[in-house]
């Protein structure tokens, strides 16, 4: 870890775990430096292993506010984050005789179940979530999403990053991996208050420039609050999400280990779900703040976190080591360091695919083929480098291997 704290440029120091300079891309930079410059930073931001550059705000990065929450350093993704079951089965009996035919029959089955991409079930899903949300704040703007249209969209994975692995840990135990958010219902949010923000900043002459595409509402203002009441609402929506499509994983992959290879005994040995885009009101240093964790988890002492690699590459369950200095934070997974249309245009679908063989991956589902090269492993950072640049920030408990790819 460095810290950057530059007379005349920065407000407020800027955090980093990485080895040096060097490691820290331009834009990624231009955006900390903004946000060191804000006027209601507490102490200081910090910048994750796996930063790279997002909107407004790095991606990895990790932003304490007094009294004002800012919708873009939360993403859009409102809630995206990992779900995650260890079993008791060894995956050995998968990698033999009939066993990798039965791993893409796994995979067939789970996207019979689970929708992907921008595609929605047709008919209204239960959801104990929107059950709750009788009446919303501001739920007469046609901008926000209609909590009827969230039914549709529980249970589904979306695109992007957004993946189902099967996996083997170091013990050669199969492990189930689910990335996913709030789908377009926490998009939604995200860019109704988002614009919000930006209208009353330039209503009340914010001191922040808008060129940093860091509009904030004012935790006390009614904006404030519908936002926070909104953010929560997705937050629960996506951690719901993730427990439906965990559910329809396991019932796929345990019903074929019952029936094609006779497992009876299948039991749960650990369970961790995890966000990665949100803010919460924490205490550091003394005071209460918002803490924004875009790209980032929480990582107090003791308590377990997931840093899912890249499709293909291994991933990691984490325990936290409650570092004060990270707010008690950590990375979110391996971290971009090519855009997903630079890599379609890099890497062609069979190397990929010739890739994703050479590292023994038994079966990989995916809406597109054309799509394969956005998530090649080569795309983002080395995971094992962002896990040595994490080693005062966590402590690793499991690495993963993947088995089986479902990619949004």
């Amino acid at each position: 870890m460095f810290t950057i704290f530059t007379k005349g440029e920065n407000r407020f120091p800027i955090k980093v775990w990485l080895r040096d300079m060097n490691d820290l891309d331009e834009g990624t930079l231009e955006q900390a430096t903004n946000l060191s410059n804000l006027p209601f930073v507490h102490k200081h931001v910090a910048l994750m292993p796996d930063c790279h550059s997002g909107f407004g705000m790095p991606i990895g990065g990790v932003l304490p506010t007094k009294d004002v929450i800012i919708p873009n350093a939360v993403g859009v993704d409102i809630g995206c984050g990992v779900a995650f079951v260890k079993t008791n089965v060894h995956v050995e009996i998968l990698k033999s005789g009939r066993g990798p035919e039965l791993v893409q029959q796994m995979v067939n089955d789970i996207m019979r179940s689970i929708p992907v991409g921008f595609a929605h079930h047709e008919t209204k899903q239960p959801s104990k979530t929107l059950d709750k949300a009788k009446r919303m704040p501001m739920d007469n703007e046609p901008e926000l999403p209609a909590i009827k249209e969230g039914y549709f969209q529980i249970g589904t994975l979306g695109g992007g990053n957004h993946f189902i692995e099967l996996q083997e840990d170091q013990d050669g135990y199969l492990a189930i991996m689910v990335h996913s958010g709030s789908r377009n219902f926490g998009y939604k949010v995200a860019n109704f208050f988002n614009k919000k923000a930006k209208e009353l900043n330039r209503k009340e002459n914010s001191p922040v420039p808008p060129q940093w595409d860091l509009a904030y509402l004012p935790v006390k203002h009614e904006l404030g609050k519908a936002y926070i009441e909104w953010m929560s609402l997705a937050l629960g929506f996506a951690r719901e999400n993730r427990a439906v499509m965990m559910e329809k994983t396991q019932n796929a992959v345990f019903s074929i280990l019952k029936k094609e290879l006779g497992i009876k005994d299948i039991s749960i040995k650990m369970e961790v779900n995890a966000h990665h885009n949100y803010a919460s009101l924490e205490e550091h240093f003394g005071e209460r703040v918002w803490v924004h964790r875009k790209g980032a988890i929480r990582a107090q002492a003791g308590e377990l976190g997931i840093v899912p690699g890249a499709m293909g590459s291994y991933s990691y369950i984490v325990e936290g080591l409650g570092n004060p200095d990270s707010f008690n934070s950590c990375s979110h997974g391996a971290g971009r360091i090519m855009g997903r249309r630079e890599a379609v245009r890099k890497f062609s679908v069979e190397e990929v695919e010739q890739d994703l063989k050479k590292q023994g991956v038994l079966a990989f589902g995916r809406r597109s083929r054309r799509e394969v090269p956005e998530e090649y492993r080569r795309a983002y950072k080395d995971i094992d480098e962002v896990m040595e640049n994490s080693l005062d920030l966590v402590k690793p408990v499991l690495k993963l291997k993947t088995l089986a790819v479902v990619k949004g």
